[in-house]
């Protein structure tokens, strides 16, 4: 197999860095790096502080673990949510989808992930003692799991209902209008809104 050779070290060493993203291969990092080269200075330099600023000033919410500004996100310091209701979603970009139907107004708990003992994921390197902790402290009345139907899903959501148990807690599960194997994030708005809402009580 012959080794493509770049005209330039620094446009290698970029295409390197772009082939490092999720889905981007070396083909599609060599168009977008081609494309910067065409854009103004002025343009790449904002680009690259953007970048910067992103990965040196982003937190994580101390509370839910999603993405912020500030210590705590503007989700969980917002006096008009609900904080007796708690969705546990996998990670950030559920949320916004949940949010984008507007249909949920309580408050959110980010995972970080899913049990996945084949990819070496267990309940340790995710945010579920957290979660029990919040739980554990009496202002929840209602936990809804809002996880992916896969298998990975399903036994995340059983682990959670384990450690719950004997919390006085009510846990839900979203209603199964996502089709099994589906990803919470790739699901349409109207679906999603609606397995909120007709979420049932989770049974082991």
């Amino acid at each position: 197999m012959t080794v493509q050779q770049y005209p330039s070290r620094l446009l290698e060493s970029a295409v390197q860095e772009f082939s490092r993203l999720p889905g981007i291969g070396r083909k599609t990092a060599l168009r977008l790096v081609l494309h910067i080269l065409r854009q103004p200075t002025a343009d790449v330099l904002r680009f690259a502080d953007a970048v910067s600023e992103l990965r040196q000033g982003v937190k994580y919410c101390h509370t839910c673990h999603n993405i912020s500004d500030t210590d705590t996100c503007p989700i969980c310091s917002d006096s008009r949510r609900d904080t007796s209701l708690i969705c546990v979603v996998e990670n950030i970009q559920d949320v916004m989808a949940i949010e984008n139907t507007q249909q949920f107004h309580g408050l959110y708990h980010v995972l970080g992930g899913l049990i996945s003992p084949m990819d070496g994921i267990g309940p340790s390197n995710l945010q579920i003692e957290s979660l029990v902790q919040r739980v554990g402290e009496g202002q929840v009345k209602e936990v809804i799991l809002a996880l992916s139907s896969t298998m990975e899903g399903d036994t995340t959501n059983f682990y959670i209902y384990r450690k719950l148990q004997g919390l006085d807690v009510e846990v839900s599960v979203i209603a199964r209008g996502i089709a099994i194997g589906n990803e919470l994030e790739y699901t349409d708005e109207l679906t999603l809104g609606r397995s909120i809402l007709n979420r049932t009580p989770f049974t082991a």
